[in-house]
């Protein structure tokens, strides 16, 4: 092989290697090295806004334990989005034995389609509390002291709380796919947060004034992005400074995951939506991201074929290895996720060319892509 061609790979391959060792030991490894803030003794009252669409079975199983919760005052505020299945009587059902409990709806307008922003926009608004906890439909509190976690994170000068969201666990592949890459994103954003800035969190567990809402323009402005009810609201809301994470096990909410590759493909295509809206510098820094994963991995199995720098290859990627494995298993033990890192050496060069290819289909099929 040409002389010239074995140093541009070489360099690529180490630019990787090294782009790579710092996104985990700087940003990701941010979040090892952040001591959960302890809860205050203040507790404000809140507000839960959930958002809910053809959700009965899911209402009527979840809803209680978050109803329940140990915490000394607060509502839920269920928006019942255009359900055509029996919440209504589900949520009706359920306002005779609590008293926290408010429901509004909106009715079906076959010729007008709207985005999960504007159920949210709502809820919010009929929310009576200054600081609000949100999360979906389907999920469940990962024990009654979520509450007391998620809003004790506030302080003065703290806003906005970012919660981990993670799904039940099953037996199979995908379900071991979607746990991981949720406990990697988080992770991520965790990290984002503490050190660049943050650029997302997820509408399953997220806590802000509702003064940070009133004040945002990103709804008003993007109510025709299928997602970004999270992440877009973030980026422009939230600065290190008035923005901090909760990630104490008893913090969690768990979600029922998606039980089919092709449920799996509704619910991240509508993800990455709001990708495209992400600032310059955020989306330059996650694609790096992605590229340099997805080089690393290739010129590796590279060398090892090729006989290129094989020697050299194999130590980098064994360190590189070992940095990513121990940096995801302390925060696999922050989060109680047990050995889950070790989905780590399949998904790691598996997953971008998954997202790459929903991303691709997102620019070619941008009407599909709905609130559901």
């Amino acid at each position: 092989m040409n002389q010239e061609i074995i140093y541009i790979i070489s360099a690529i391959f180490v630019v990787s290697w090294i782009f790579q060792a710092v996104h985990y030991l700087y940003v990701l490894g941010a979040f090892n090295r952040y001591k959960n803030a302890e809860v205050s003794g203040k507790l404000p009252p809140l507000s839960v806004v959930i958002c809910a669409k053809n959700e009965a079975a899911n209402l009527k199983k979840f809803l209680p334990g978050i109803l329940e919760q140990d915490y000394p005052e607060f509502q839920v505020v269920v928006v019942n989005d255009t359900s055509t299945d029996e919440t209504e009587l589900v949520l009706a059902e359920m306002k005779n034995n609590y008293n926290n409990l408010y429901y509004t709806f909106i009715p079906v307008d076959k010729k007008f389609f709207h985005g999960k922003k504007l159920a949210l926009t709502l809820g919010i608004k009929a929310a009576k509390y200054d600081h609000l906890v949100l999360t979906d439909a389907d999920c469940y509190p990962a024990s009654k002291e979520w509450l007391r976690h998620m809003a004790g994170t506030f302080t003065d000068t703290k806003k906005i709380v970012l919660g981990y969201g993670g799904y039940e666990k099953h037996k199979g592949l995908l379900n071991l796919m979607v746990r991981f890459e949720t406990f990697w994103n988080a992770v991520q954003y965790f990290g984002f947060a503490l050190t660049v800035r943050p650029f997302m969190g997820v509408g399953r567990n997220i806590a802000y004034e509702k003064q940070l809402f009133t004040d945002s323009s990103q709804f008003r402005n993007n109510l025709s992005v299928a997602s970004g009810d999270d992440d877009l609201f973030i980026i422009e809301a939230g600065t290190k400074q008035n923005t901090t994470i909760c990630s104490i096990p008893e913090s969690h909410t768990l979600s029922i995951p998606p039980k089919t590759l092709q449920e799996l493909r509704i619910q991240k295509s509508r993800h990455l939506t709001s990708s495209v809206h992400y600032p310059f510098s955020i989306k330059l820094w996650l694609f790096f991201e992605f590229l340099t994963r997805q080089l690393f991995w290739l010129l590796t199995v590279c060398s090892i074929i090729f006989s290129i720098f094989a020697p050299i290859a194999g130590v980098l990627f064994a360190v590189l290895i070992i940095i990513k494995l121990t940096v995801l298993s302390k925060a696999g033990n922050k989060l109680r996720q047990g050995k889950l890192f070790w989905a780590l050496l399949l998904f790691d060069w598996l997953i971008p060319i998954w997202i790459g290819i929903l991303w691709i289909s997102n620019l070619l099929r941008p009407k599909r892509i709905k609130w559901k």
